[in-house]
């Protein structure tokens, strides 16, 4: 924005429209001069048309008012209306050179409260644009390490499912371990072997039945 108001500065068209004071004050010279132009008008418009009934009914002297006499006192207001707009025309012009230049002009070194951190850091653009690069590369890095701490999180909780699965097993087979030494079956090893043989001979059992019931289908 400092910037800004020195290129403006610089031009005469945005010197002339005082964008800066604008910005700081809330208004430009220019419109508060056409307030009070406007104000003087309705002001200069009210007080005439009292002054002219004022005329017309003292010059008629409580009677009624002749036609001739009000059209004169009317063209009378027109020339001091004109009058006074013209004078007022010329001071307006004094005054509004005098609230541009000396009471609704920001000096140089005043700045806005926005603009006050160009003061505080006045880097220059290509400062800044090495800034921006590096506060992306940041938020790419920093993207990358979130990626990767929600992959290690996620095998973490699988390798958690995963002990708990097998702390099971594990309780599953002491338990078994102790059942057989309960009832007195020896080694835990020698009775798998025994229960596998036995699935086994099942399995060649069911066969045989299969192939039976089959044959006794087809008679």
């Amino acid at each position: 924005m400092a910037e800004d108001r020195e290129e403006n500065m610089g031009s005469s068209s945005s010197d002339s429209l005082k964008l800066y004071e604008a910005q700081f004050f809330g208004f430009t010279p220019q419109t508060c001069m056409m307030r009070m132009n406007s104000a003087f008008q309705d002001c200069l418009y009210e007080m005439l048309v009292v002054v002219e009934s004022v005329f017309v009914r003292k010059l008629s002297q409580g009677k009624d008012q002749p036609e001739e006499l009000c059209i004169k006192t009317r063209e009378c207001t027109q020339k001091l209306l004109q009058f006074l707009q013209e004078r007022f025309l010329k001071l307006s012009g004094r005054m509004e050179a005098l609230l541009v230049n000396s009471v609704l002009s920001v000096p140089e070194n005043v700045l806005l409260p926005e603009d006050d951190s160009h003061r505080k850091y006045p880097e220059s653009k290509e400062q800044l644009l090495k800034l921006e690069a590096s506060i992306a590369e940041l938020q790419k890095s920093y993207e990358a390490e979130v990626c990767a701490k929600q992959a290690l999180l996620a095998e973490l909780t699988e390798q958690k499912e995963t002990q708990e699965q097998l702390d099971e097993v594990l309780q599953w087979i002491d338990e078994l371990r102790l059942s057989c030494r309960k009832e007195g079956m020896g080694n835990i090893r020698d009775s798998f072997q025994n229960m596998i043989e036995t699935v086994n001979q099942l399995q060649g059992e069911m066969a045989k039945i299969q192939k039976k019931s089959k044959s006794l289908d087809e008679v």
